[in-house]
């Protein structure tokens, strides 16, 4: 229940096509025990000709109950459904949290611009984190259209004066501009703000 419950993902990987949401299943594999207004009683009241005709499921959500009238053939499809609906989601779990997304997310905007702001890191610090921006550059920035780096120093360094396209060559460029940074460079108390504030200045970044 849990799992199919995620609408939007299932959508988009085409599970939501092969009707495999709760309220779906349970169309497929049964019918809703009906409750109708008795005048005479003044109340709803449900049917009983199918009590002890039929398996019954309550819907926790809406304490609606469905008669289970599936062959087990049918069952036994939607639990192969259900586990390859599973295995999707392990191994979208696995890419998320894989490789440059783990420390910074997927990247789904197409123009922006890193700012880096390395404060005090000791140079085994300093070096990690531009193992790290490498990684993104390479593995999500390559992906969209444009972008920049801006580096939050004391005199405040942009590796392009806007945003640039996105190429092979303009990335290798931005690392290669990244691993030439100088770590005793000082940095100011306001130079964050600063650098931000340069970035966001770009009408044409989305992020």
């Amino acid at each position: 229940q849990s799992l199919v419950s995620s609408s939007k993902w299932l959508q988009h990987y085409g599970l939501k096509r092969n009707k495999l949401s709760l309220s779906q299943i349970l169309s497929q594999v049964g019918f809703q025990h009906r409750k109708d207004y008795v005048t005479t009683l003044g109340k709803p009241v449900a049917s009983r000709y199918a009590d002890g005709l039929f398996p019954q499921y309550k819907r926790a959500q809406d304490d609606s109950v469905y008669n289970l009238t599936a062959k087990k053939e049918l069952i036994l499809h939607f639990v192969d459904c259900l586990i390859g609906a599973i295995e999707l989601y392990k191994q979208r779990m696995e890419w998320l949290t894989s490789e440059s997304r783990q420390i910074f997310g997927v990247i789904q905007e197409q123009c922006i611009v890193i700012v880096l702001d390395f404060g005090t890191a000791t140079p085994t610090e300093f070096d990690l984190c531009r193992d790290a921006l490498s990684m993104v550059l390479v593995e999500q920035v390559i992906r969209i259209s444009r972008f920049n780096l801006i580096w939050a120093a004391q005199d405040l360094m942009k590796w392009q004066q806007e945003c640039t396209p996105v190429s092979e060559h303009t990335v290798k460029s931005a690392v290669t501009w990244l691993w030439k940074l100088d770590h005793m460079t000082a940095v100011s108390h306001t130079s964050s703000a600063e650098a931000l504030l340069e970035a966001m200045g770009d009408e044409a970044v989305n992020s």
